[in-house]
């Protein structure tokens, strides 16, 4: 096996194929924010709920990954931009691949937006780094959405569909995008990206039952797993919470078995 292969079971489970990833790197863009101030509780609950991999970025692993001995894959971002700047959708590469690696990396990953004034430079970045990657043999999350001042419906099938075939021309190995709200929507960007697509948590969902029926309509469209950031790490119960999604994108459970984690 590859080194890529090796790194890769290590945030996907390697007897299904599926990743349960929680990204912790919304202080980066939002601040200290709820669930992002004691980070090595945060990722133990995450660890404890059987997630497969957390995102973050290169100046949080000392003080939260793997603090309490639990294995979780570790993904290093490498964009970033913050909801202050003039352009949030503007996102720069803020460290490399061989600085991931030295971190302990299991895999990496950068954010793009389709559609934004600087798409063009997020494009050149996501091609050098995907080059990198196939060198040191990391594996490589690309999070892609379709956002900016033209785009009128982030969830639109059509654009999704774009946004993961691109994220798989130009050298992912796996899609984060958005759900299209059906099965038979997602569906089709399944079927167009061919490498594994994950969908986004997306904004805070009240509804426990909503984010589960979501997470599982999406493995039942063909999707891969979910990245699910402040619908966990916000939930009143974190270790539950990541035991339900778990339980449907590792163990196929329905959505009233998953909700009994909760009960």
């Amino acid at each position: 096996m590859s080194g890529k292969g090796i790194r890769m079971e290590r945030i996907m489970d390697r007897n299904i194929g599926r990743a349960v990833i929680v990204p912790v790197d919304h202080g980066m863009t939002m601040g200290p924010v709820e669930g992002l101030v004691d980070m090595k509780t945060t990722i133990d609950h995450i660890s404890q709920g059987g997630a497969t991999g957390v995102v973050m970025h290169k100046g949080v692993v000392p003080y939260g990954h793997r603090c309490f001995g639990h294995d979780i894959g570790l993904i290093v971002h490498l964009s970033a931009s913050t909801s202050l700047s003039p352009d949030p959708n503007a996102k720069v590469l803020v460290t490399t691949v061989q600085e991931a690696l030295k971190l302990g990396a299991d895999a990496v990953s950068i954010h793009v937006n389709i559609g934004a004034d600087t798409e063009p430079g997020m494009l050149k970045d996501f091609g050098e780094v995907a080059r990198e990657c196939k060198e040191w043999g990391m594996p490589l999350l690309v999070m892609i959405y379709p956002r900016g001042k033209d785009i009128k419906n982030g969830y639109d099938v059509d654009l999704i569909k774009q946004c993961a075939r691109a994220g798989m021309e130009l050298g992912a190995d796996i899609v984060k995008t958005s759900y299209t709200g059906d099965i038979d929507s997602f569906r089709e960007v399944v079927r167009g990206a061919i490498i594994p697509v994950i969908i986004a948590g997306g904004p805070k969902i009240n509804s426990d039952r909503d984010l589960l029926q979501m997470v599982h309509d999406s493995i039942e469209a063909g999707g891969r797993g979910v990245s699910i950031g402040r619908n966990i790490f916000q939930h009143r119960d974190i270790i539950g919470i990541t035991r339900a999604v778990s339980d449907i994108v590792l163990r196929d459970a329905d959505v009233d078995q998953a909700l009994q984690r909760l009960q």
